[in-house]
């Protein structure tokens, strides 16, 4: 069952996904709505029933990889309210952090970091709704300046909201290899993504002795060796991986200039091979790499098994997983060792998908809108190329890779596209009455607005 809201007026911008992206464009609007005295009445629909920052990975010893000061908004606005260091300063914790010496907080402050941002736009986020897919409007001359955001909520009920423009910013989904996709039923075997709830519900959990393999050479991997490790002491954890080694990621300075707003330009206007040779060659900046902080303890537990005699973990390197079997016993994988073609059966209590992320959803969501969007080709401010008869305009974050350069899945550059994308929306979009509608939560500029 559908039911239309049609009755309520157009928004202006429907945002689909309420993560780091879209917090990061709602304080972009923000500022510009204080800057014209003109707001665009806008509303984030997002599935989760309340925020939270990839909350199923927040284990005690994951930090951030990149410098708090690539929060949301201190790159393009330092003096921004929303800072990380004036959410500090609001939970009183600035001394403290200080004297830790880092630029590196643990993800679970990052996360909460986010939850507080995020509490500011709550009037303006419609939580616990899935947008299930975005149709077409089209006037009698064909032209389609509307689009209807269809969603559901926890009633299972479809409602539907039309839109004058939309942003998509749903992030990644996780990658489950072919041989697993069978298993998803089964709680024995799960992604990283919901590693703390899953590996609440295991045996290992009331200190029963498991088993568990890990799958994946990255940072995820590590993390969850790492917990495993620390939390669980009767767990027996092995990683597996098609590679030699674990890889160090290259944060040196000279690499990380790649994920400077600026070098968005840089990528954009180079031709599509050069652009895919720039991904290729640093490559290991970001994936299926490891901190080397992480690296180097998970070698000092492997040595230290060697020292003591007793093997609780393993590591198999270069091993290729060719079968999955699964019955009440357990989860039997059939590796091959890459360096002679052997082949050996392992059976586990429990398998950790830690193989990363796809970023295919947009595609999914906006499929109805078939070749008015093409092969979702995007400008350089992320808005998709589309079909004259589509007027509404459509964004996309964390979506641009292949175009706009590595930085764009990660936090470097957010606050620069956010405003990017708030000037052209504010180009198409903006009331030309001079009306002040406030889109969202409060600003430093209102009293009380930021002691929560």
């Amino acid at each position: 069952m559908t039911q239309f809201s049609l009755s309520e007026k157009p928004l202006d911008l429907a945002g689909i996904g309420f993560g780091p992206s879209n917090i990061g464009l709602a304080i972009a609007l923000e500022e510009q709505a204080e800057r014209s005295g003109r707001a665009l009445d806008t509303a984030y629909f997002d599935r989760q029933v309340s925020y939270s920052w990839h909350g199923g990975t927040l284990v005690q010893q994951s930090d951030l990889q990149i410098s708090f000061l690539k929060d949301l908004v201190t790159l393009r606005n330092p003096q921004s309210p929303y800072s990380f260091v004036n959410y500090l300063h609001r939970k009183e914790r600035l001394i403290d952090f200080i004297n830790i010496g880092t630029f590196y907080p643990c993800r679970m402050e990052f996360n909460d970091y986010l939850c507080w941002v995020a509490s500011h736009f709550s009037d303006a986020c419609r939580y616990g709704t899935e947008v299930v897919r975005v149709e077409p409007v089209a006037d009698r001359s064909g032209v389609i300046s509307m689009l209807d955001v269809v969603t559901r909520g926890p009633d299972g009920i479809e409602r539907v909201r039309r839109t004058r423009s939309l942003v998509v910013g749903t992030g990644g989904t996780p990658r489950i290899p072919a041989l697993f996709a069978g298993l998803k039923d089964d709680p024995r075997v799960f992604h990283h993504a919901d590693y703390v709830r899953r590996i609440a519900t295991q045996p290992c959990a009331a200190g029963t002795p498991m088993r568990i393999a890990l799958v994946g050479g990255g940072q995820s991997a590590a993390e969850a060796f790492i917990d495993l490790n620390d939390s669980f002491p009767s767990v027996r954890a092995d990683m597996i991986l098609r590679s030699a080694v674990l890889r160090p990621a290259d944060d040196t300075p000279f690499v990380n200039e790649i994920f400077a707003p600026a070098y968005t330009d840089v990528m954009f206007n180079l031709p599509e091979d050069e652009r895919a040779q720039l991904i290729r060659d640093y490559h290991n900046t970001n994936y299926s790499v490891v901190d080397a902080e992480l690296i180097d303890r998970i070698y000092g537990i492997l040595y230290r098994q060697k020292v003591s005699g007793v093997q609780r973990h393993g590591f198999l390197c270069r091993r290729q997983i060719e079968a999955v079997a699964s019955d009440g016993a357990g989860i039997a994988l059939t590796l091959r060792d890459l360096s002679n073609g052997v082949l050996e059966e392992i059976r586990y209590d429990a398998v950790v998908l830690a193989t990363g992320y796809e970023r295919n959803s947009h595609r999914r969501l906006l499929e109805p809108l078939g070749d008015l969007t093409g092969d979702l080709r995007v400008d350089r401010d992320y808005r998709v190329s589309t079909d004259p008869k589509l007027t509404a305009p459509v964004f996309i974050q964390g979506f641009c890779e292949e175009t706009h350069g590595l930085s764009d899945t990660l936090l470097s550059v957010l606050p620069v596209r956010a405003a990017e994308i708030a000037a052209a929306l504010y180009r198409d979009l903006a009331p030309a009455d001079g009306r002040s509608r406030r889109q969202s939560g409060p600003t430093g500029l209102v009293a009380g607005a930021l002691n929560r």
